[in-house]
């Protein structure tokens, strides 16, 4: 469950979430549709921080909502990009 605890900070990160707010995201609370703050330029903004703190390589074909629907699945998605042995 690290990785879901580190896409949580991350997404309260690129999202200026206060502290309060991100105490109140969970691994399976819904992101996309649900944070008004994950519109468009957040999205790619999270890709991006994606990108360069777990050093993959994101293809925009790869990209689809159900890849935001929450944190578990953003989590999921990187191990997939880096071929963790854990999928």
């Amino acid at each position: 469950m690290a990785l879901e605890t580190e896409m949580l900070d991350l997404v309260a990160t690129v999202l200026e979430l206060s502290p309060q707010r991100r105490a109140q995201l969970t691994p399976d609370s819904p992101l996309l549709g649900a944070l008004p703050e994950l519109d468009s330029m957040a999205v790619l903004d999270l890709l991006h921080a994606i990108e360069a703190q777990y050093g993959v390589t994101i293809e925009d074909e790869t990209v689809t909502s159900d890849r935001f629907a929450s944190a578990k699945a953003l989590a999921d998605w990187v191990r997939e990009l880096r071929g963790d042995a854990l999928n």
